[in-house]
């Protein structure tokens, strides 16, 4: 029972951590704001949550990863596909070796196989921590496509390493051809196996929603599974079950192009891996809070070890780790970006990347719920019982490196985004019309064939073709506006506009209406939940 208390503790923490950010004038992270509830749930309980690496592993990395890999957007990952590679890739393998050997020098109580994994897992970067602290200026859609693709790919690479250099501390060996063999299976295998996976059950639960109808939640409860499952199944043939969560992501992204799922599902289906993600990434950082305190003592007890005596040197390790982490970042960042990204304009001209631009890059680069969930799965003993060296002073400097990346990000980001220049994008807004006209013409032929195949044989067949010309108007209206050029294009999208905000305002009044009558008895309770979720689906259709 005092298990169950607790988890309830954190979630609502969660809830009450986006309130307090949400009602305060000051811009706080969500993440720091959860840390301090969680560690006031530790000081206001005796009761300390027991953990185990391989379920916290299982638990919340599947299905964060995996739903980094179904919502990336994948043209804006392939278009700067060079910068992402080399800072997904590059970045982690460099980060993995200088710090490493940094922390193995700075503290000779943690083993080199154990500083190693610390690198490992301070290497991913998190943007979803960086857009919360960077509401106040938006960060570009570049930057920000950058910065997930950056997160997708090292999350996993991350992670792979700090899998070698946790083997190595367990067994204090490593072999650079074995370890090369094995990364190859890891990564071939874990991400043919989560295609594979992803692939048969979107198949399979298609055909059997094709031939016997669809069930909205067990539509949703099988894309909570799917996860887990693709990890779980390339973890049993011991690859990589972090690159198969990516890859289940990946390849759910692309099985739902064929759009044979129902609108409703959709929205649900949003609904609750928004709720999900919500959940997972609080708790992850509420649970940090809840550790912190006993984290800090065996801390300051490994820092005793290696001679320093004073509690503050562990201020000092973390404040020289975050210098390492982000000279090393902006060093490579600016390699990456001034190489691969915004090389040309869109007229062929050069484009040269300023310090500013290199600088919100590298800022924007903090750590978050990847890196503390991945240190929290550091094995509590070694293979012969003793305790696993350096593991709380491990998980106390990574908290430090989130907490004051979060600190730096929140600080010096708006600043340096105030006024950013790029470079022109694609006219997305081109593309949009081209294909808003392509389905309204589409829609007219479809309307037309069923116009005559339910008028046939009909007395009122003009009720039919009254109807179809009402809705076939509507997309007319699209067509006629956008083929008449760039100025009735712009004059289309405002009338739309106006068109949408007018419909809105309507929806809103039948939904207070409708809430009326129910308060007032007026209106029974299923009806009026049928009609108030019908307007909501139009209201979410209208708000895009």
């Amino acid at each position: 029972m005092t298990t169950i208390t607790v988890i309830l503790l954190m979630l609502l923490a969660v809830v009450v951590s986006a309130m307090i950010v949400r009602a305060s004038p000051l811009p706080l992270p969500l993440p720091l704001v959860q840390i301090a509830l969680g560690a006031a749930i530790a000081m206001a309980s005796s009761y300390r949550v027991e953990l185990n690496p391989d379920v916290f592993f299982l638990l919340f990395l599947p299905p964060l990863l995996f739903l980094d890999g179904w919502r990336i957007p994948k043209d804006d990952l392939l278009r700067d596909k060079g910068t992402i590679i080399e800072m997904a890739f590059g970045l982690v393998i460099c980060t993995v070796l200088g710090v490493g050997l940094l922390l193995n020098w700075l503290i000779p109580a943690m083993p080199l196989a154990v500083a190693f994994a610390l690198a490992a897992v301070l290497s991913p970067t998190d943007p979803v921590a960086v857009a919360a602290v960077a509401r106040r200026v938006p960060i570009p859609k570049r930057i920000m496509h950058i910065l997930e693709g950056e997160s997708l790919l090292n999350d996993a690479s991350g992670l792979v390493c700090l899998r070698f250099a946790v083997a190595a501390a367990m067994t204090g060996v490593f072999s650079l051809p074995q370890a090369a063999l094995t990364f190859v299976w890891l990564a071939v295998g874990g991400l043919g196996i989560g295609y594979v996976v992803t692939r048969t059950i979107t198949l399979a639960k298609g055909r059997f929603a094709a031939r016997y109808g669809e069930d909205g939640g067990s539509q949703i409860l099988i894309s909570l599974l799917i996860p887990f499952a693709a990890y779980l199944a390339a973890e049993h043939a011991h690859a990589s079950g972090i690159l198969a969560a990516v890859a289940a992501g990946i390849t759910m992204s692309y099985a739902e192009t064929t759009g044979s799922a129902l609108a409703t599902t959709r929205i649900r289906r949003n609904a609750v891996w928004d709720t999900v993600q919500l959940a997972l990434n609080g708790i992850i950082f509420v649970l940090l809070g809840e550790q912190l305190p006993h984290i800090v003592d065996g801390a300051a007890e490994a820092v005793s070890e290696s001679g320093h005596h004073s509690p503050w040197w562990l201020l000092v390790y973390v404040l020289v780790l975050n210098a390492a982490l982000a000279l090393m970042r902006f060093a490579w960042v600016w390699l990456s970006v001034r190489f691969t990204m915004f090389s040309r304009r869109s007229d062929g001209s050069a484009f040269r990347p300023g310090l500013r631009l290199i600088g919100a890059m590298s800022v924007a680069g903090a750590r978050g719920s990847i890196t503390l969930a991945g240190v929290l799965t550091l094995p509590v003993v070694m293979a012969d019982g003793s305790d696993f060296p350096a593991r709380d002073l491990a998980i106390f400097l990574a908290a430090g490196v989130i907490i004051l990346s979060l600190v730096v990000a929140n600080t010096l980001l708006p600043w340096l985004l105030r006024g950013l220049v790029l470079p022109p994008e694609p006219s997305a807004a081109r593309h949009a019309d081209e294909a808003r006209v392509a389905t309204a013409r589409a829609a007219i032929r479809a309307i037309e064939a069923r116009q005559h195949e339910l008028s046939e044989g009909q007395a009122d067949a003009a009720l039919y073709a009254q109807a179809a010309s009402r809705v076939m108007g509507l997309y007319r209206e699209r067509i006629d506006g956008r083929d008449d050029g760039a100025t009735s294009a712009d004059e289309a999208r405002r009338y739309e506009e106006a068109e949408t905000a007018l419909r809105l305002a309507g929806l809103a009044a039948e939904r207070d209406e409708l809430f009326r009558l129910l308060r007032r008895r007026k209106l029974e309770d299923e009806v009026a939940r049928r009609l108030i979720r019908e307007i909501d689906l139009q209201e979410a259709r209208y708000r895009g």
